[in-house]
């Protein structure tokens, strides 16, 4: 029995041996965590970029391959492989992403790294290592500033509730301020998108600098999304943003825009914010996303088009579900409206908390898509009226709705929240005003882009009347005010710039067309709007026609909106009114610079030449002089 036992245990032995390798014997490893800096270290903010080191006892006789984990968790979060010969090894660079967080959205403030051998058997763990959690850097969107965040930060904000400090850009905190419109100056001119993104940069630097972190998640809203997207794309030279979390960003633009920029308010950015600008130009230049994987929360409270101020359905009142996903990235809804998701705590329990908890193993390098065909359709805007209504006094306003309309939909932007309106249909009767019939919302928000909003289905065609009147709140020196419709159904107007991002100086060729059913309608009038960057307007005529067009060279850089206005006849001879509301970014042009640039070295040259050719002169008499005075 004893000679059996032993034999028993023998095998037992060679077979472990055989099966796992002589090298399994060495358990007394050392775990080490490398920083950036290529010192050892115990304590790493999440994200932070560092490499993992395993050291065993002795030199190995066969290569062994090493897996790592965290705790005792099954994620693998690195390896590397001990060559013959030696004793250590050390993996490549590696994100510590979700470090902090476990599966389950617990805070793990200490963790502990494990060594496997061929993923079996244990060689050792690191000693605890401390893990802060990522800074949140938000970041406002239109009209709006770090205000927009109040609620998550401070002591009882959001993010102090999770245990993780909150950045707003603005604030104040760290230096960078946005401007993305001044709700005292709506005349000034704001950032260019490409001028916030590069603040954005500053903000986060800042942020980084004082809490020691390589990471930030972003938590943007509206606007915010497009600036940062081009921080990731243009400005971020090394990753530095974890994810980009937006809520209510347009990818897809929204053309209530059209409403502060028809008054000359906040311009460039609304006109950046335009659909034609963000599906005809910064969707195909800002593409790079170095890995940061994007999510996009769209509010649908609004389903009927009736109900629907001035963007297409589902929408938060400015924005649709459809520019939501104008580009690829993960999105959700909720029914909430867009000035609220700042505010809300189900936005920020259900979509944002989830997103700042995700755990190691979940993230994933996000890959840069192509850029997306433009798949959003357009609406059909009458036109954008605009007027100023005296403290007192009341404005008429008429519009003409043709035949074959299904829905009008009306959209009003006062900056003093302050006017009302009364309507009256084709028939001659006021038309009272309601939430459910009418789609009638009032938003008092002063960030929004619109104030009122209200629609109707299957209106009567003919004229219709609309009066903005002002109110005991308005000021003494009354109010600006724009007004949008815009139609589903009957005539359809297209048109096009011959390119979207002409150089300056460049003939750029405007076309337009109204159809009704495939048939084309006669264009009796028809005339551009053209908002300069600088924010000078340009009128250019455009002759009547069926298939119209004009040319026009922009005479400075930057971004215009330009406004298609056509009035057409349908074939009962109804008077037909569509506006397209495109943008054009006008690049600068580089031969002219070189040129510029040429001229001035030429004429240092030259200059260098004859003052060269003058100390000769000079030289020369000089020495002439004094031979003959020698």
């Amino acid at each position: 029995m004893r000679r059996f036992l032993l034999i028993l245990t023998t095998l037992l032995i060679l077979l472990s041996q055989y099966a796992f390798g002589a090298n399994l014997q060495i358990t007394n490893a050392t775990v080490s965590i490398i920083n950036r800096s290529g010192q050892t270290t115990s304590r790493i903010t999440d994200g932070d970029t560092i490499r993992l080191q395993v050291k065993l006892s002795q030199t190995l006789t066969e290569q062994e391959q090493i897996t790592f984990t965290l705790g005792n968790q099954s994620v693998v979060i690195g390896g590397c492989i001990i060559p013959v010969g030696s004793d250590t090894c050390q993996t490549e660079s590696i994100l510590s992403l979700g470090w902090h967080w476990d599966a389950g959205g617990v805070a793990q403030n200490s963790r502990v790294v494990n060594a496997y051998s061929n993923g079996n058997s244990l060689l050792g763990q690191s000693e605890p290592l401390e893990v802060l959690p990522r800074p949140v850097v938000m970041v406002h969107g239109f009209i709006s500033s770090w205000d927009a965040w109040k609620t998550y930060l401070g002591p009882n904000g959001f993010l102090a509730s999770i245990g993780l400090q909150g950045f707003a850009l603005g604030d104040g905190q760290v230096e960078g301020v946005m401007n993305t419109g001044s709700l005292t100056n709506p005349t000034g001119r704001t950032n260019t998108m490409a001028q916030n993104a590069e603040i954005e940069g500053l903000y986060i630097a800042g942020v980084k600098k004082v809490t020691g972190a390589e990471m930030v998640d972003l938590v943007v809203h509206s606007m915010g999304g497009m600036i940062s997207r081009y921080y990731i794309d243009r400005v971020m030279k090394e990753r530095d943003v974890a994810q980009l979390i937006m809520l209510g960003s347009p990818m897809g633009g929204s053309d209530c825009s059209v409403l502060p920029a028809a008054l000359g308010f906040y311009l460039p950015a609304s006109i950046e914010i335009r659909q034609s600008y963000m599906l005809g130009v910064f969707n195909n230049q800002i593409v790079k996303r170095q890995g940061v994987e994007f999510y996009d929360l769209g509010g649908t409270p609004i389903l009927d088009e009736f109900k629907s101020p001035c963007t297409n359905v589902p929408n938060d009142t400015v924005v649709s579900f459809d520019s939501i996903n104008a580009i690829k990235l993960q999105s959700e809804k909720i029914d909430i409206i867009h000035s609220e998701l700042t505010f809300s705590p189900v936005v920020f329990e259900e979509f944002v908390v989830p997103l700042l908890q995700k755990s190691a193993g979940t993230f994933t390098i996000s890959a840069d898509p192509e850029p997306a065909a433009v798949t959003s359709k357009s609406l059909q805007f009458t036109r954008v009226y605009t007027g100023h209504v005296n403290a007192g006094g009341s404005t008429e306003l008429t519009i003409n709705i043709d035949p074959n309309v299904t829905v009008a939909s009306f959209a009003l932007f006062d900056p003093t929240r302050s006017v009302k309106v009364s309507v009256t249909g084709a028939s001659g009767n006021t038309i009272p005003l309601d939430a459910e019939k009418n789609g009638f919302i009032q938003v008092e928000d002063p960030e929004s882009m619109i104030y009122l909003g209200y629609g109707f289905a299957n209106p009567k065609p003919g004229l219709w009347k609309v009066t903005v009147l002002t109110s005991e709140t308005t000021p003494a020196a009354g109010a600006d005010f724009s007004v949008s419709v815009y139609f589903i159904g009957g005539a359809m107007l297209s048109a096009q710039s011959s390119t979207l991002i002409p150089r300056l100086g460049e003939q750029v060729q405007l076309t337009a067309e109204v159809s009704l059913d495939g048939q084309l309608l006669e264009i009796k009038q028809a005339h551009a709007i053209l908002r300069a960057p600088d924010g000078g307007v340009e009128i250019l005529d455009i002759p009547a026609g069926t298939q119209v067009s004009a040319q026009w060279t922009p005479r400075i850089p930057g971004v215009y909106g330009v406004d298609i206005v056509v009035t057409g006849a349908g074939p009962d001879g109804a008077s037909i009114e569509r506006t397209a509301f495109l943008s054009v970014d006008v690049q600068p042009n580089p031969s002219k610079l070189q040129i510029t640039g040429n001229l001035i070295l030429v004429i240092a040259l030259v200059i260098f030449v004859l003052g060269l050719l003058l100390f000769a002169v000079i030289w020369f008499v000089r020495r002439v002089a004094r031979r003959k005075v020698g």
